[in-house]
Formats: C-alpha cells, structure tokens, sequence
C-alpha cells in the first residue's frame, strides 16, 4: 500500500544518513477504507493522503523553527500488514506504522520548491488551518533526495 509520510528537510538528511525513516509508531497517510467511503477515485484518494501528509508536515515544520518552510512529503510502499489505521492521529486517511520505514520502500518524495517558503511560513505559523495557497508539492525521484538536503 502507498502510504505518505510527513517530513522536512532537516529530518530527510537523517533519513538519507541512517537509511529509513522514523523507529518509533509513526503516523503516515493512506487511501484507506474510511477515505474511500468518502468517494473519489483511487488518484483523488492518493491525492488526499498526499495533502493530509502535507498538513502533518505543517506541523513538524511550526515545532522545528530552524528548517526550512518547505513541506516535505514521504510517498513509500508497505505492505497493509505492517499498518494499522488510527484515524484519530489524523483523520479518516491516517495509519500507524509500526516501525521504521527502509529507505528501499521510499518510492518518491514531494517537496515545495523555494518559491513557496514565503507562503509556507505563513501557514506554519497557524498549522492546524493547513496551507492555503496555490503551491503544489513537486515530485523527486528517490535517487534525486540527496540533492534536496546538501
């Protein structure tokens, strides 16, 4: 299963460093059954996880003031038995993974480019209201995340 987890980019060079992500239950984002029973098609699902990830990231970003306002969001492939859903971290799209993510599994991450750090800071300072502007999160390649921290 896809699953989408929040970061930023100081955290992403630990990740690159150690070679995965997180050691403790960590809450990551899912076309999960209660997103689905939302409606929408298996991409506007995706999608969904993908911006509930980008909300979380928000908030790592508001308790971290030294990273730079640029979301940082984590797609991996898991299989469902390693997951668990808990909605109640983070709505109907959010699952427990118990333990940490190998790199291997990471597929892609999506990140702000620098143009919206402006607009990122903004709503890292009331991240419960999410971001409200017109930055899409831009696609990297696994291969490419190494030059996203340097």
């Amino acid at each position: 299963m896809r699953i989408y987890l929040p970061s930023t980019l100081p955290a992403l060079a630990e990740i690159l460093a150690e070679g995965r992500v997180g050691g403790e239950p960590l809450t990551a984002f899912a076309a999960t059954g209660p997103l689905r029973a939302t409606g929408g098609d298996d991409e506007e699902l995706e999608y969904e996880a993908m911006l509930a990830a980008a909300d979380a990231s928000l908030r790592l970003l508001a308790a971290d003031p030294g990273a730079p306002r640029r979301r940082v969001v984590l797609a991996a492939d898991m299989p469902e038995a390693a997951l668990a859903g808990d909605p109640d971290r983070g709505g109907p799209a959010a699952v427990r993974v118990d333990g940490p993510v190998p790199y291997k599994k990471l597929a892609s991450a999506h990140v702000d480019d620098e143009g919206a750090e402006a607009g990122i800071a903004r709503a890292a300072a009331d991240p419960e209201a999410g971001h409200q502007d017109d930055h899409d999160l831009m696609w990297y390649a696994v291969q490419e995340l190494k030059y996203l921290v340097e």
